[in-house]
């Protein structure tokens, strides 16, 4: 027997041509599916489309990104909104000093410790909080910060009531990118007698960050956009004011609904312009985000975390032999 009569199949191959029913089939789904998406496109660029060609006046005016509204009579169009993009900012930024690292430990504590009646009870109230509309947050906050409390109206209670916005978010992803960490690195961990702690800071968290950094970017684009909080818990300025614990503190959502009333060519311009420019902010944010989930931003992360460990390495034996000296 030659090696070509070894190399022969047994059996001739069959293929069978495949149906019309299954090609009909098969192109029916493809033309639903695309359809589809074409659906859910129109409303986006048309949306995308109004907003830039009403607005894009405003925003390639440079004085609409470094001034402010103060002493502009509604019917001029001068001045800007940076103390409405300052204030959205500053509001957004002290709700993410507050809600990243409470929702990162809770997160950490659901996926590392949590297996109890606690566990499954801070699951439930985050799948709670995920459903609160921003209205309810609004009141909630007014009720505990300004009426029981007596504190004013200011844009710190609108950064309180952003986090009860920000939490379940930054919870859900700091969640799902931790599960994600294979479990046989905790494992080898373990094996060679690392704690469980020192394990979730040097090999957990450092795989996870990433990750975790892009669901902290969209909580923060989810919740720059909020009108509610800032029509309830604070008024609105056409000047730049830097204290975030009294007084009037402008943002754009604010700043588009006041600007509502406004009948004037320059005051429709300027709601345009701001809308335009909210979309700005949170497209960036997003693309933020698209950037740190990339191998870039691995590689980045990596590199951080590296200086990190040798930054705290260094610090810690260099203690160690001041303090053995003395």
């Amino acid at each position: 027997m030659s090696i070509d009569t070894l190399d022969m199949p047994v059996k001739a191959v069959v293929f069978r041509p495949v149906s019309f029913r299954r090609r009909l089939e098969n192109s029916v789904a493809a033309v639903f599916f695309f359809a589809s998406f074409l659906i859910a496109l129109v409303p986006l660029i048309w949306l995308l489309s109004v907003v830039a060609i009403r607005g894009w006046r405003a925003v390639v005016n440079s004085e609409w990104w470094t001034h402010s509204l103060r002493g502009v009579l509604p019917q001029e169009f001068t001045g800007g909104v940076f103390h409405a993009i300052y204030g959205t900012l500053v509001q957004a930024g002290i709700a993410a000093l507050l809600a990243v690292p409470l929702g990162m430990l809770t997160a950490v504590y659901l996926v590392e410790y949590g297996t109890g009646r606690l566990a499954r009870v801070t699951t439930f109230m985050v799948d709670v909080l995920a459903g609160v509309p921003s209205i309810v947050a609004a009141l909630f906050i007014f009720a505990l910060w300004i009426s029981t409390f007596g504190y004013p109206q200011s844009a710190f209670a609108v950064s309180l009531a952003l986090v009860l916005l920000m939490l379940p978010v930054v919870v859900r992803a700091t969640e799902e990118m931790l599960r994600l960490v294979p479990d046989e690195l905790r494992e080898a961990s373990y094996a060679l007698g690392i704690p469980k702690y020192r394990t979730i800071v040097r090999i957990v968290a450092p795989i996870a960050a990433p990750g975790i950094l892009s669901g902290v970017l969209l909580a923060v684009a989810r919740v720059v956009g909020e009108t509610a909080p800032v029509l309830v818990l604070v008024g609105y300025s056409r000047s730049i004011n830097y204290d975030v614990f009294d007084g009037n503190m402008a943002s754009l959502p604010l700043l588009i609904y006041s600007e509502l009333t406004n009948p004037q060519p320059a005051g429709v311009l300027r709601v345009w312009g701001a809308a335009l420019t909210l979309i700005i902010i949170v497209a960036l944010i997003n693309l933020c985000a698209g950037i740190f989930r990339s191998p870039l931003g691995r590689m980045f992360f990596r590199f951080v975390f590296s200086v990190v460990g040798s930054t705290l390495r260094f610090v810690t034996e260099a203690f160690g032999r001041v303090t053995r000296k003395r």
